[in-house]
């Protein structure tokens, strides 16, 4: 366990965490979730197994074990959810069933992972092998998959399976970059669709038309984990090392100047509407931070890194008069077709709620915080308390 001073330089995090238990100590109970198997819970469960293992606080380790128990039954079987639905966002918490499996001995966290894996067997795909993102989404990729799917999968075959298979995981990453990157700008569009009919895309392309703050976190999230379990002399290793440079040093030319965060559509800082949005900025710089920590990018980042952090706290941290942290800014929820016809449009990116404390930013901020922080750089986390 580290020692006050130690915790004090994690200030953020660990204020960030406290104010999350006391607010929501059931997660499945916050506003609109009602119970529901929601990939949100894993994100900010991941922030708290980030914090648990950097501080050594029990009740941190022990939030997770409370939350994730609602759902995992004894013989396995998870509640809320169907493999049938073929949803990868249903894989997300999926994340946490490693550490309790470790930590517990417990058969039941060992099979409900069994139950996710076989999702992946079945699930479908394009014609060159990507996951499509749900079955009522078809033979489309969407930036936000390979967050939920990707490091789930790796994990898993490295913990059960002898690490056979790894080259399906990698595919994943190449095959999404190769359709959804823009070539001018380096960045990557929100999603494509193979078959070129979706009413959001272009029908020669397949891409939908804009550059979403999330989804791009989304994905280097997915990059920087997978990458930090990856074997580095697997054949794939420096091609995702290159695809997360090049995604960050795109992200990097839109980081506002002012701010430096960024805007809910990424690319269009000065258009009216826009905002600066909580949730993607947090994702980037976490992906920035444990990206240095891991050796993929080079020292060169922290100042790219600094101005992200300090443009977190000062631009979407609130104290209340109890002490409590509030995340603000956040884009509630964003997504392409389906019932609502969400068509991709700038004026729809900014037409979704923003809201306070969405569980999706509070996960990725406690995870920019935990590595962030972790570095130990005092000279910005004081001033930054």
């Amino acid at each position: 366990m580290k020692d006050n001073n130690a915790l004090r330089s994690m200030g953020w995090g660990v204020r960030m965490a406290d104010s999350i238990m006391e607010r929501t100590p059931r997660l499945y109970e916050d506003n609109g979730y009602h119970g529901k198997w929601s990939y949100d819970y894993g994100v900010i469960l991941k922030g708290f197994e980030l914090l648990w293992r950097q501080t050594g606080q029990v009740k941190y380790y022990q939030y997770i074990k409370d939350n994730m128990d609602y759902f995992i039954e004894e013989d396995g079987s998870v509640k809320g959810y169907r493999l049938s639905e073929h949803n990868i966002d249903h894989l997300n918490n999926g994340k946490i069933l490693f550490v309790l499996h470790k930590e517990t001995g417990l058969a039941k966290y060992k099979m409900a992972a069994d139950l996710l894996r076989k999702q992946i067997t079945t699930h479908p795909r394009t014609s060159e092998g990507a996951f499509w993102h749900k079955n009522v989404y078809p033979y489309q990729i969407w930036l936000d998959g390979l967050y939920m799917g990707s490091p789930f999968y790796l994990e898993y075959l490295l913990e059960y399976e002898g690490g056979k298979g790894l080259d399906d995981v990698t595919r994943q990453f190449i095959l999404c970059e190769r359709h959804t990157k823009d070539a001018e700008t380096g960045l990557l569009f929100h999603a494509w669709d193979e078959k070129r009919v979706q009413p959001w895309c272009d029908p020669e392309t397949g891409l939908s038309p804009n550059f979403w703050g999330r989804s791009l976190g989304w994905y280097v999230m997915a990059l920087v984990d997978v990458l930090g379990m990856l074997p580095k002399e697997h054949a794939d290793y420096e091609i995702l090392a290159r695809i997360l440079t090049d995604t960050l040093t795109a992200l990097r030319q839109v980081q506002d100047a002012d701010a430096g965060v960024w805007y809910q559509v990424v690319n269009m800082g000065g258009r009216k509407g826009n905002y600066l949005e909580a949730s993607a900025s947090s994702m980037i710089t976490y992906a920035m931070a444990k990206g240095i920590r891991i050796g993929v990018l080079d020292d060169s980042w922290f100042e790219t890194l600094d101005r992200a952090y300090q443009g977190l706290i000062a631009e979407f941290v609130l104290e209340t008069k109890n002490g409590w942290v509030n995340l603000n800014k956040n884009c509630q929820v964003a997504g392409l077709g389906g019932e609502d016809r969400r068509d991709g449009t700038y004026a729809y990116y900014i037409s979704e709620p923003i809201v306070t404390n969405d569980q999706k930013g509070l996960g990725a901020f406690l995870l920019a915080c935990g590595e962030y922080e972790y570095l130990q750089r005092p000279a910005v986390t004081k001033g930054s308390e």
